[in-house]
């Protein structure tokens, strides 16, 4: 059971699909998504904010690119969106750093908070990297 502290609202659920059931996709194909917003309790929205972006994790510093963004005013409890994904940069799952897609929904309520959801997927088909084994003698 989920308990909400008092006061507070529930967080908001967002179901999202893709339009490929695996989430892979080749560098320039489309990219579709729509998404429902649910258990929006009685806070009225003021926009939602959708995008395709890649971001890096891992050693060093965090990088981000922005590659589809809308803002809408007023909007409903659901949508859709996408748009052709770029030649680069591949998904990569390294041992030192990580790229990584994701469709984001940004919610925007009349009061003064906001909620992320984020949902990963792939572009290309990069193997991921493995630690370097012991050296045969």
């Amino acid at each position: 059971m989920n308990r909400v502290p008092e006061g507070r609202p529930p967080a908001p659920v967002v179901s999202l699909q893709f339009d490929r059931a695996d989430r892979r996709y080749e560098p320039g194909t489309e990219c579709l998504v729509s998404y429902r917003i649910g258990n929006l309790g009685d806070e009225p929205l003021l926009a939602v904010e959708h995008s395709i972006l890649w971001y890096t994790e891992g050693k060093g510093e965090e990088d981000l690119g922005v590659h589809f963004f809308e803002r809408i005013e007023e909007p409903s409890g659901s949508g859709s969106f996408g748009g052709r994904l770029p030649a680069s940069p591949l998904s990569y799952e390294g041992v030192i750093v990580k790229v990584r897609w994701c469709a984001r929904v940004r919610i925007f309520f009349r009061g003064t908070r906001d909620f992320v959801s984020e949902h990963v997927f792939d572009v290309g088909r990069l193997p991921p990297a493995r630690m370097p084994g012991p050296r045969p003698a």
